[in-house]
């Protein structure tokens, strides 16, 4: 196994970067001398990456392991959407603790489905933007060249400011920039399929809503504590349309091999482009809707502009 010499941090700023291996000894190679160097400067580190990944690294750390923190990314990150806010407990936590931080997070694998790569690969996009204000933070993002196409390494490439390939670090040439991430999502949606059942609603027919989907959720064999928080999660966003999209909208819903979808269409516009990934404060009596739908529903897609907002909710058959 070839380890990677990692020197100090290039500077103090947050630092984003991808980091592209070859297989499984380049990757604990480059990873294990990442955090070896961050626990020899006193730094915390937080290891977001597969199970089996995190026995690796346990191996190779020996001793030194018991100086990170670890956690299993296919609980952490099955919602893309809830990785973020692992991330700000860990950072948040630490700065009040005036420790630098080194974190690596793998979100991204072969076997995701393309709805979810998509909305993983919007999250990278995002982490520039959730950090920009960490500094003493340094994220390193592992890609498997053996099993990932050209496309999504290009993607890589556009939404970290650095790639390290083979021991060596760079500038991204083709990074996009913070305007860019932190403009409205407009990647579009496939279209419902034609048997999508379409319910308009309004103030008076929110109830209605919740329970359409409940009936749904049964139909598709759902336990009811999984039917009861997709209906919890559609009743929070169509009330949301109630109150700021322009009183009403549109709820679509329709089964695939995978999952129960619902979908909500309305008028208003969501600009924020970190809703729903920031913990509302404890303090707020608003500003939940997006929060805890992202938490109750196994995949969300929120897509907004100033044509109207459509957020899409999945929950997988289990």
């Amino acid at each position: 196994m070839s380890t990677a010499t990692w020197l100090a941090r290039p500077d103090g700023a947050y630092r984003h970067e991808a980091l592209f291996y070859a297989d499984g000894d380049d990757f604990l190679g480059a990873t294990a001398g990442f955090l070896k160097a961050g626990i020899a400067a006193g730094e915390a580190s937080l290891v977001v990456v597969s199970a089996e990944k995190i026995r690796w690294l346990r191996a190779a750390l020996g001793a030194d392991a018991d100086a990170v923190f670890f956690a299993d990314m296919a609980g952490v990150g099955a919602n893309p959407a809830r990785i973020i806010p692992a991330w700000h407990r860990f950072v948040d936590g630490q700065r009040a603790a005036g420790r630098r931080m080194r974190g690596i997070g793998e979100p991204i694998w072969a076997s995701r489905t393309p709805d979810e790569l998509v909305e993983c690969q919007r999250h990278e996009d995002l982490l520039n933007v959730a950090f920009v204000d960490a500094p003493g933070f340094w994220l390193l993002c592992p890609y498997d060249l053996s099993a990932l196409p050209r496309d999504v390494l290009d993607e890589a490439e556009r939404s970290h400011p650095y790639v390290t390939q083979g021991g060596s670090a760079a500038a991204s040439a083709t990074y996009r920039g913070l305007d860019a991430f932190a403009a409205p999502f407009a990647t579009p949606l496939a279209p419902p399929p034609d048997d999508a059942v379409e319910l308009p609603f309004d103030a008076r027919r929110l109830e209605g809503m919740r329970g359409a989907v409940a009936v749904r959720a049964e139909d598709a064999g759902f336990t009811k504590a999984r039917r009861d928080d997709l209906a919890l999660a559609v009743y929070e966003v169509v009330v949301n349309s109630v109150r700021h999209g322009g009183g009403g909208g549109i709820l679509r819903m329709w089964n695939t091999p995978e999952a129960v979808v619902c979908e909500v269409e309305d008028g208003g516009h969501i600009d924020h482009p970190l809703a729903g990934r920031e913990a509302p404060p404890t303090d707020s009596t608003g500003g939940r809707g997006l929060w805890l739908v992202n938490h109750l529903c196994d995949l969300v897609q929120l897509r907004s502009s100033l044509r109207g907002t459509v957020i899409r909710m999945h929950m997988w058959r289990r």
